[in-house]
């Protein structure tokens, strides 16, 4: 039998399904295995390229095989779905996972630490709750709407008239509706402790990162944004250049050329939305203070907002911003202003 030198293991809640190809590429073996007994299974083989579609608990499953000496490497599964042959079944799957690892021009994804998978976890959390308000807040405007009552957008708008509502005896609001106004005001006030919660968490780690704390020296990165971008970019290690990180996070145009006639469209909004709306509100936040600075980003931001209008100019420094930070994490710097 050919000996094994890369594994495609396609990844399930309890069922994984691998499948085991030689130097040459040919197919050696299969095995369905249970959940535990994939780590049994890879324990006993030998020290091989093990490939993984980059999805719910990947990053698990590579820092567990890395372990017993595998190398493991995360392909998004955009660029699997070429490879699969025939019907889709896990085998095929597999089959097409173990062929495309293997590609020498294939991207990967970085596999990441399990202290990034916390900050990550912790973002996860704070931004269902950010949503989870945001949508209380509309329902509730668009309740009171129903009344002939019209509050202005925005949370603390809601917040500081909600009391207003309740001692108000001549609004028209009948007392079933008031009883519904008290419970939303509570609603709002243990949202509000539980964003706070994690906010104080998020600073603490930042305080404690000097990653993140170098990151916070770029204009538009706060706390926030700076333990994002820590969470995705990690070392820096697995991009040759800035250019690649805001490839990745989708701020670069579409490309649509045929025949040597370049057509660029809008920005490709690939990868991590999270990250890139991020970026772009702390680029707004630049713009908006740059107009009577005189350093040499400010000069170019003030340039391409008068030729390109605001928003072009909030993606193309969202765009700087990226391939900045990504040089402040590898070259272990901060940034400077010209």
């Amino acid at each position: 039998m050919n000996k094994i030198t890369t594994i495609g293991l396609d990844l399930a809640k309890n069922v994984f399904h691998a499948v085991g190809c030689d130097q040459h590429g040919k197919q050696v073996s299969r095995k369905m295995l249970r959940r535990n007994q994939v780590l049994t299974y890879f324990a006993q083989m030998e020290a091989c390229l093990v490939g993984m579609e980059s999805c719910a608990s990947a990053h698990y499953w590579a820092r567990e095989l890395q372990k017993f000496s595998h190398q493991v490497k995360l392909i998004p599964p955009q660029y699997v779905k070429p490879f699969v042959r025939g019907n889709k079944n896990d085998y095929n799957d597999a089959l097409a996972i173990a062929e495309a690892v293997t590609r020498p021009e294939m991207r990967f994804a970085t596999i990441k630490t399990q202290s990034q998978q916390d900050i990550q976890a912790l973002h996860r959390l704070r931004e269902r709750r950010v949503q989870e308000r945001t949508a209380l807040c509309n329902q509730v405007r668009g309740l009171l709407a129903e009344y002939g009552i019209i509050i202005t957008m925005g949370v603390r708008s809601l917040q500081c008239k909600l009391p207003e509502l309740l001692e108000d005896a001549e609004n028209g609001l009948s007392d079933v509706f008031r009883q519904y106004l008290v419970q939303i005001q509570q609603q709002l006030q243990e949202l509000d402790v539980h964003i706070g919660f994690y906010t104080d968490i998020l600073k603490e780690q930042n305080r404690q990162n000097e990653v993140c704390q170098r990151l916070q020296t770029i204009p538009g990165f706060g706390p926030i944004v700076a333990s994002v971008f820590y969470s995705l970019v990690g070392n820096g290690e697995s991009y040759h250049r800035g250019r690649d990180v805001s490839a990745a996070l989708g701020l670069v145009p579409k490309q649509h050329s045929s025949g040597g006639k370049d057509r660029l469209l809008g920005i490709s909004k690939r990868g991590d939305r999270y990250l890139r709306s991020l970026l772009v509100h702390g680029a707004r936040s630049v713009i908006i203070h740059a107009v009577n600075k005189d350093d040499k980003l400010s000069r170019w931001v003030n340039k391409i907002k008068a030729e390109r209008g605001y928003n072009k100019a909030a993606v193309a420094l969202a765009n700087k911003m990226a391939r900045i930070g990504w040089a402040v994490i590898a070259h272990k710097t901060i940034y400077q202003t010209a």
